[in-house]
């Protein structure tokens, strides 16, 4: 690896005032959906003690995602992004609102957390496909690597800080964590009405099918986009153990809330430190077998944390599997990123969220129910073994994408 950003590189971008709110409202709304998945994930738990539900709100947060994503994708190549991204986080801030009011007098039940959880869901599936299309927009010409690695950088200071707050919050009132969520959420939607981006103008005519699929024609026809896509997929799926995290918090490591927020940050700690160091030195070569590197790292990791019973050894885990996550990360949306045309990234990139949402919010379910079934910690380790074998698996089906020599 070798340095590509220069700090007066970085610097220019901080004087691009519509960078500058692009990150603020990024960093705001991902605070808030990092606190909603600590204080709704432990309400869940304390309230049914079952693992089984607490795995259905990740199935409830997909699947919107699934329902919607064509249109969504459509929705961000058809109208003006930042006008999506907005609207979004005024809806969620009026959902974190009910559900502020609810806790704070008494009569939230998990049924209701479960519709605002859809809500969520549901704003999530076009905010994040807009947001991703909207970045080539702000980011001045050449700069869309370093601008990418900082505004990964400022989402993972808000995903460390996030569960830590909310777990705080959280211990001192479920409403609180609630309202915090509000409070950011509208601060995202005035940093997001501030942004000053050029749009190509799209007419105004009906959708067609072809349209509609014209991001899922794309992946499909770059074996190596396909490959990478679908590797951080199943991976995470399998490998996903921070739906069982209130479980290992609460019966496992003995903690309470506020230790549940520092376990949830721990991988976004890990993933901040790759990110520092890709925003420097980019991978210049042997890209692609560099990710399935990662990926495997990311599964070995996932079984020490399994096996593990002291908090130190725990956090160092989820830390290293948040590193190895970033490089799967950057190198998945850069391949995206620079090989679409504008006028295709709000569906090429909601095709994208699908496959992540998929990874994330089907990993919980899975991994609820499979702790349901055998305990928490055989299905962790379970899926650290699964995340490994499917590396391996893919390096065979994917070729092209193991043989990914550079980005640009």
């Amino acid at each position: 690896m070798s340095s590509t950003a220069t700090p007066a590189s970085r610097s220019a971008l901080f004087r691009q005032g519509s960078f500058v709110c692009f990150l603020l409202s990024r960093s705001l709304s991902r605070f808030s959906s990092q606190i909603a998945a600590v204080a709704i994930g432990w309400q869940v738990y304390d309230l049914t003690t079952s693992a089984f539900l607490l795995g259905m709100v990740g199935l409830v947060q997909f699947l919107p995602t699934a329902l919607l994503v064509l249109v969504a994708g459509h929705a961000a190549d058809r109208y003006q992004r930042k006008r999506v991204v907005q609207l979004c986080q005024l809806a969620e801030a009026l959902t974190a609102l009910f559900l502020a009011l609810g806790a704070y007098a008494g009569w939230l039940t998990v049924t209701q957390i479960f519709i605002a959880t859809a809500v969520l869901g549901t704003t999530g599936a076009f905010e994040s496909p807009a947001t991703a299309a909207l970045l080539p927009l702000i980011a001045p010409q050449g700069s869309l690597q370093r601008a990418t690695a900082l505004s990964s950088g400022a989402t993972q200071v808000a995903t460390i800080a996030g569960p830590a707050l909310g777990g705080l919050a959280y211990a001192i009132s479920p409403g609180l964590a609630y309202a915090i969520m509000v409070l950011f959420w509208l601060l995202a939607a005035l940093f997001t009405g501030a942004i000053r981006v050029t749009q190509a103008a799209v007419e105004k005519d009906s959708a067609t099918p072809s349209d509609l699929f014209a991001g899922v024609r794309f992946i499909r026809e770059n074996p190596a986009i396909l490959g990478t896509i679908s590797l951080d997929l199943f991976a995470v799926l399998f490998g996903g153990v921070t739906a069982l995290l209130p479980i290992y918090a609460r019966d496992v490591l003995e903690t309470g809330p506020f230790g549940l927020g520092i376990l949830r940050a721990a991988p976004a700690v890990g993933a901040l430190l790759m990110t520092a160091l890709l925003a420097r030195h980019a991978i210049h070569r042997r890209v692609g077998l560099r990710m399935f590197q990662a990926v495997i790292i990311f599964g070995v990791a996932t079984v020490v944390f399994a096996l593990s019973h002291w908090i130190w050894l725990s956090l160092l885990a989820l830390a290293a599997l948040g590193a190895a996550d970033t490089v799967s990360v950057v190198i998945r949306f850069s391949l995206v990123q620079l090989s679409t045309p504008d006028e295709m990234r709000g569906r090429v990139g909601a095709v994208n969220f699908l496959f992540i949402n998929a990874s994330n919010q089907l990993g919980q379910f899975e991994s609820g129910v499979t702790a349901a079934l055998f305990g928490a910690v055989p299905a962790a380790a379970f899926g650290g073994i699964a995340t490994i074998a499917v590396a391996l698996l893919w390096m065979k089906l994917f070729p092209s994408l193991r043989k990914v020599e550079r980005l640009e």
